[in-house]
C-alpha cells in the first residue's frame, strides 16, 4: 500500500470550474502503474474524499498501456465518455440526480472548396476514384482538429488538385445525421468559395479519377454532378453575375472570453450604414 501511494503520488486531482475533478493516470510512475487491486483501493478512497469535498464529477484519463485499470474503474461505477488513439476517458457522476455531463463530440466536419477563376468563369471540379458513380464534385475532405474551415478547404484543394487558392467565404452548409461515412454519427459538410492563385492542375492519382476547370454554366446544368454540387454551382453562378456580396458568408476573428484564445464568427456582411450602430 505504501508503494502504491508512492506510485500514485504523480497524478493530481485537478479541479475544474464546473465543480468536477480530472485525474490523468499518465502521471503515474512507470509505464504500467499499479496493479488493479491496489488501484481499486486508491480509487475508492479518492472518490469518497471527492464526495466529501462536494465534487460533482470525476474525469479519469487512462493511457492505453494502463487499460487493464478500466475494468477496476468500471466496477466502481465509471463509464466510458470517449477514446482517442492513445487513451480513453471515463467519468463518474457524483452529483444529485441523473448525470449532467456533456456528451462527447458527435459530428465530423467535411469541407470542400469551390475554386472559381473569375477571369474565365470556370470552376475546379473532380471525380473521386473510389466511387461507384463518377459524378463531378468540388474537391475537399475532413477538417483536422484545430484547423479553421477556410484552411481545410485550401489544404484539401491543393492536396487533391495541386491548385493553390485563398479562402474568400462560406457558400453553404449541409447537415446529415446517421451518416455511414461518419461511423453513424452526424456530419456537417461546408462548401467554401476560394480564389485561385495557380491554375495548372496536378491532381492526386490515388484519390481522383478526373480533374478539370469546368465552365460554371455547364456545371450548373449537367446531370453528371452530385446534387449539392449542382445547387452550389447555381448559387455561385448567381454571385458571379450579381455580386458575391449577395451570397457570401464571410469570417471575422474576435478575442474569446478565455485569455489568449480567439474565435471565428461567420455571417453575412451588414450594409455599411448598419455596421457602426450602437443603439
Amino acid at each position: 500500500w505504501r508503494a502504491l501511494r508512492g506510485a500514485l503520488a504523480g497524478p493530481r486531482a485537478r479541479a475544474d470550474r464546473f465543480g468536477g475533478v480530472s485525474v490523468d493516470l499518465a502521471e503515474l510512475r512507470g509505464r504500467r502503474g499499479p496493479g488493479p487491486a491496489a488501484f481499486g483501493r486508491w480509487l475508492q478512497d479518492s472518490v469518497k474524499q471527492w464526495r466529501e469535498e462536494g465534487r460533482i464529477a470525476v474525469w479519469l484519463h487512462v493511457p492505453i498501456l494502463q487499460s487493464r485499470l478500466i475494468a477496476t474503474a468500471a466496477a466502481q461505477g465509471f463509464t466510458f465518455h470517449h477514446a482517442e488513439s492513445d487513451s480513453s476517458t471515463l467519468t463518474l457522476w457524483l452529483g444529485e440526480g441523473p448525470s449532467r455531463l456533456p456528451g462527447y463530440a458527435t459530428h465530423q466536419i467535411g469541407v470542400a472548396g469551390a475554386v472559381l477563376d473569375e477571369s474565365t468563369g470556370k470552376v475546379l471540379v473532380v471525380q473521386d476514384r473510389n466511387r461507384t458513380v463518377n459524378a463531378w464534385k468540388f474537391p475537399g475532405g475532413l477538417s483536422n482538429p484545430g484547423e479553421d474551415i477556410g484552411d481545410t478547404a485550401v489544404r484539401e484543394v491543393f492536396e487533391e488538385t495541386g491548385i493553390k487558392s485563398e479562402f474568400k467565404s462560406i457558400l453553404s452548409v449541409r447537415q446529415q445525421h446517421r451518416h455511414p461515412g461518419a461511423f453513424g454519427k452526424s456530419d456537417m459538410y461546408i462548401i467554401c468559395r476560394l480564389e485561385p492563385s495557380s491554375f495548372t492542375i496536378s491532381f492526386c492519382q490515388q484519390e481522383c479519377l478526373r480533374c478539370e476547370w469546368m465552365d460554371l454554366d455547364e456545371l450548373a446544368r449537367t446531370k453528371h454532378a452530385t446534387p449539392i454540387t449542382s445547387n452550389v454551382a447555381k448559387l455561385l453562378r448567381y454571385g458571379y453575375r450579381e455580386g458575391f456580396d449577395k451570397i457570401d458568408i464571410t469570417m471575422k476573428e474576435f478575442p474569446a472570453v478565455y485569455a489568449g484564445l480567439f474565435y471565428k464568427l461567420y455571417h453575412r456582411e451588414l450594409p455599411e450604414s448598419y455596421r457602426n450602430i450602437t443603439g
